[in-house]
């Protein structure tokens, strides 16, 4: 299909629906509302987790530009129970929003499946317990903690609501997973994406650009690898140095070096091309609270952000897509592989028992 042909107005019928309105890329909150026929937002909710590489199940420490009070708002007070974030945050939406269709509980600080399942379900019906209007779950994980029996409970979830399940991929690049103390491969995200495919529930990649060390190259390759494994959606986010983190330290130090503005445009407009159309964008940049952040600042100009992004799409006269190559193999005709999970993971998951930290209804 010729790229241009959207750009000056000439839609062919078998162009996707986001294509057909003339959006330059697949945007989230145009898919929700086609999904659920209005606007329908998240409600981030701290159900109080942590994660491997903090507990010490893999390592400790946790990842180097991780400060959760920068990542979510409830790790700045003190934790509420769900059941209370859940009521304020549609609260606090309604009051924003005219209307509004639908919410999604966004299960979104540290690693949300990363629990004895039995709780983990009864955490996330909770969510659907608490208010009818309540349509969906968003659950961010890591790729080493999607054992099957979570898998199944995600599966299981998805045949009555919508559920996504967000993965931290990061980068493919292992020496970028190391420097961040991930603590897991890149062969991890790819069992867990392989294994969670067509079982009723979305996966969403989270990719960092700017890594030191990555080159232009490196995240080229990294867009290549999420056009061959086909998740559902991804976000994108800058690089971004918090108050009281290891990276932060480092950026103050002058040891590393944030992304400049302009070549974090030509970049995500660059991985957005390579990737297949389908693929829901439900994030293209990040940022955190202005008293917590270091560098970059523009990263708090999101809407000046997105605009930039998408004049430098109308200036090349593309959209995302338009360098895509399907893959050899398809992902849908990725064979589906054995769970890899780390029997450590496992320790935490597939046991019967309940973590008290956690902020249940009771």
């Amino acid at each position: 299909m010729d790229s241009e042909g959207i750009v000056n107005g000439t839609a062919e019928t078998n162009e996707l629906p986001w294509q057909q309105e003339g959006l330059l890329y697949n945007t989230f909150g145009r898919a929700l509302r086609r999904r659920f026929g209005g606007r329908v937002q998240r409600v981030s909710v701290d159900a109080g987790f942590t994660c491997p590489n903090v507990d010490g199940a893999l390592t400790r420490g946790g990842c180097n530009f991780c400060d959760n009070r920068s990542f979510s708002p409830s790790r700045r007070v003190r934790l509420k129970r769900v059941s209370e974030q859940l009521a304020s945050g549609i609260q606090s939406v309604r009051r924003r929003y005219r209307t509004v269709s639908g919410f999604i509980a966004y299960f979104q600080p540290a690693t949300n499946t990363y629990a004895p399942v039995d709780q983990l379900e009864e955490i996330y019906q909770l969510a659907f317990n608490q208010d009818p209007a309540i349509v969906g779950l968003a659950i961010g994980t890591r790729p080493d903690c999607m054992p099957e029996s979570v898998i199944e409970l995600a599966a299981k979830l998805a045949q009555q609501h919508y559920v996504s399940v967000e993965f931290g991929m990061q980068t493919m690049h292992q020496p970028g997973l190391d420097w961040m103390n991930r603590a897991h491969s890149h062969d991890d995200l790819i069992n867990s994406i392989d294994r969670s495919r067509d079982r009723g529930f979305e996966t969403c990649v989270h990719i960092i650009l700017g890594i030191p060390g990555e080159t232009h190259q490196h995240m080229m390759q990294t867009a290549l690898e999420v056009a061959k494994l086909g998740p559902d959606a991804i976000k994108l986010h800058n690089l971004y140095a918090v108050q009281d983190t290891p990276l932060g330290q480092e950026v103050l130090d002058g040891t590393v070096h944030m992304m400049e503005r302009q070549d974090y445009i030509n970049t995500v407009v660059d991985f957005l091309e390579r990737i297949a159309p389908e693929t829901i964008v439900e994030r293209i940049s990040g940022d955190a609270p202005p008293q917590y952040l270091i560098e970059p600042k523009w990263c708090l100009e999101k809407s000046a952000l997105k605009l930039q992004i998408e004049a430098e799409f109308r200036r090349r006269g593309t959209r995302q897509g338009s360098l895509y190559q399907p893959p050899d193999v398809l992902p849908s005709d990725r064979p589906r592989p054995v769970d890899k999970t780390p029997e450590a993971v496992k320790a935490q998951i597939d046991v019967r028992g309940r973590l008290p930290v956690l902020k249940m209804e009771r």
